[in-house]
């Protein structure tokens, strides 16, 4: 699961974001968004299973088939939903326009992305049981299988059980989530910012890295012999 949600959000984040920044890309792909989010989650199991065969990797694009159109669309909602006068101001300023993407719309947008990502991987928790339902030959079935074969025999308290243990897990993987999501953008929930303090000591860590590699790099070679040349002309 967590493959294909990841998959989801390394496809969906950046495209959504180039769709919220030009309208006329965002135009191309919302016909695909728009079936993408409305298609019967059960309809994509049989779908996957003639496309991508039967094992994990079935699974796994059925994980990034459900959520990928949920993921573009709202990244690019919430960079569509950044103020034109930080754009304005960042113009005035002398920036370019990948310099707005990158350094004004990306990290202004990114809140409301990482919510977005938080509240749909539970939904991708979700799905991922309709995935287990179906189980073949000797393979181990996860925890769709074991709702499945408890009610064929009449096990209601196994139901039971994984109906208990499946919110309990989902809650923990969203506080911890949250945290993080605080942690990183303590300007927007008022926290500590570990997780941000750290992230900018490593950036500044690899820009000094860059510099001083470039400093390196452009230093000019001095000819060999040069310096005794020079000397002995300097020498009475």
């Amino acid at each position: 699961m967590a493959l294909g949600f990841g998959l989801a959000v390394l496809v969906g984040v950046p495209l959504g974001v180039l769709c919220g920044c030009f309208p006329w890309l965002s135009a191309f792909f919302a016909p695909l968004t728009i079936m993408g989010r409305n298609i019967p989650i059960a309809a994509l199991i049989p779908l996957t299973f003639s496309f991508f065969g039967i094992g994990e990797f079935q699974k796994i694009m059925f994980i990034f088939i459900a959520c990928v159109a949920f993921i573009v669309m709202d990244s690019a909602r919430a960079v569509g939903d950044v103020s034109s006068r930080y754009i304005d101001t960042a113009y005035t300023l002398g920036a370019n326009r990948r310099q707005i993407i990158v350094k004004v719309l990306v990290p202004l947008a990114l809140p409301s992305i990482f919510n977005s990502l938080r509240l749909l991987f539970g939904l991708a928790f979700g799905y991922i049981m309709l995935a287990e339902l179906i189980k073949f030959g000797g393979e181990a079935g996860g925890l769709g299988d074991i709702i499945n074969m408890s009610q064929r025999r009449g096990f209601q308290t196994h139901i039971l059980l994984v109906l208990m243990i499946i919110p309990l897990v989902a809650l923990a993987i969203d506080r911890f989530l949250y945290w993080v999501q605080r942690e990183l953008f303590p300007y927007q929930y008022n926290s500590y910012g570990l997780l941000h303090r750290g992230w900018r000591s490593v950036s500044r860590g690899l820009e000094d890295l860059k510099f001083f590699v470039l400093r390196i790099f452009s230093r000019k070679p001095v000819a060999a012999g040069a310096g005794s040349d020079e000397g002995e002309r300097v020498a009475p």
